[in-house]
């Protein structure tokens, strides 16, 4: 029996085209004032250390501004990227320009879920406080309270099967009774060979199917029995 339930964001839960169309041009506009403005506050210190090391050499904060703008355009998964788009879009989210979104099926399978027992878990490639916002500001009410824990890519890369064996470690539940939720063939396959279950949405017309996985076209027809 399925006991816990892992879930991707970007294509899963929410539509990929509020992330790329809507969440990225945004921090991609604020980023290079945000870290030359923050650079004092010591989580974006700490970022921007990191972006001097990925880029191994000196950058001052406008520099690195301008790196980090060129990562956006570039689709990278890097951890403290991640981390200053989460704190940019939290400012966003605060003054009402960003609202979260979900599809409409999202918070009822979740909300289903968690009133059942089961456990509700995220991995995403963005940061824990990215997920949290995204879940924390939709038009359906605060979704975070129906999470036990949020995972981003500092447990690992998601097309790494020894991320999701740190997931099922971390949490305390053998893979047979744990399913993840993706649109990304290369993830559903780390997962599987972790021992997990998996599921593929099918939401966006461009996702490409994944062989040796079972699909649905939204949360109504996951199999969790």
């Amino acid at each position: 029996m399925i006991k816990g339930i892992l879930t991707d964001i970007e294509g899963t839960t929410t539509s990929i085209a509020f992330v790329h169309e809507i969440l990225f041009p945004y921090a991609r506009a604020c980023i290079a004032e945000f870290v030359v403005a923050q650079a004092g506050d010591a989580r974006v210190r700490e970022s921007l250390d990191e972006v001097r090391r990925i880029e191994d050499c000196a950058l001052t904060s406008a520099q690195a501004g301008m790196v980090l703008q060129r990562w956006i355009d570039e689709d990278r998964k890097a951890t403290p990227l991640k981390a200053l788009q989460g704190m940019i879009w939290a400012q966003g989210y605060a003054d009402g320009t960003l609202k979260g979104h979900v599809y409409a099926d999202t918070p009822v399978y979740l909300r289903r879920w968690h009133q059942q027992g089961k456990r509700l878990y995220v991995y995403s490639s963005g940061s824990v406080e990215a997920q949290k916002l995204i879940f924390g500001h939709t038009d359906y009410g605060d979704l975070t309270p129906l999470f036990s824990d949020y995972f981003d890519t500092r447990i690992g890369g998601k097309r790494e099967t020894q991320s999701y064996r740190a997931i099922i470690e971390r949490i305390g539940l053998p893979g047979s009774q744990v399913i993840f939720l993706s649109d990304i063939a290369e993830e559903l396959d780390a997962a599987r060979a972790a021992g997990l279950h998996s599921c593929q949405l099918l939401r966006d017309v461009r996702t490409q199917a994944a062989t040796g996985h079972p699909q649905a076209q939204d949360f109504s027809g996951i199999p969790l029995d």
